[in-house]
């Protein structure tokens, strides 16, 4: 297994913050590679990827949810394994750290040589990057859920 741990202060308050990234469906618009998410249920979404030209489909499970505070979850089936958490730390009213801790599982050697030359965590770097634009930009949440895992 790898990991990659990143974070990125966003000027919005947290609650925003969090209300938008339990917004799973609204994932593409900020994460490089996502090609769609369906949220199937409370606690289960099903991704479409495509990176590097390869598509993969998975299911991921929210394993813990805590408003305005973090989001868990683990791959439970498809074509890729992963777990991580994303949390979210007040700085001021109107500030938050949201900090992203993921590890994967790289497969075959193109995955693995990725990893190894740092790919997964320039794409979550541009990620976290993208996040901070859309919710600044917006300066509000397109939803939430504010339900607890």
């Amino acid at each position: 297994m790898s990991q990659v741990e990143e974070s990125i202060e966003v000027d919005v308050p947290v609650r925003i913050a969090y209300n938008q990234w339990t917004q799973f469906e609204t994932f593409p618009h900020f994460m490089d590679g996502v090609e769609r998410i369906t949220q199937v249920n409370d606690t289960l979404t099903h991704w479409e990827t495509k990176v590097a030209g390869v598509a993969r489909e998975f299911d991921a499970e929210i394993t813990e949810q805590i408003p305005d505070e973090r989001v868990a979850w683990t791959t439970v089936g498809g074509e890729a394994k992963q777990a991580g958490v994303v949390t979210f730390h007040h700085l001021a009213d109107s500030r938050t750290k949201v900090m992203l801790q993921l590890d994967y599982d790289p497969e075959g050697f193109t995955e693995n040589m990725g990893d190894k030359l740092g790919f997964v965590k320039r794409q979550v770097t541009g990620d976290l990057k993208r996040f901070k634009e859309y919710i600044e930009a917006r300066g509000t949440e397109t939803g939430s859920w504010r339900g607890e895992v």
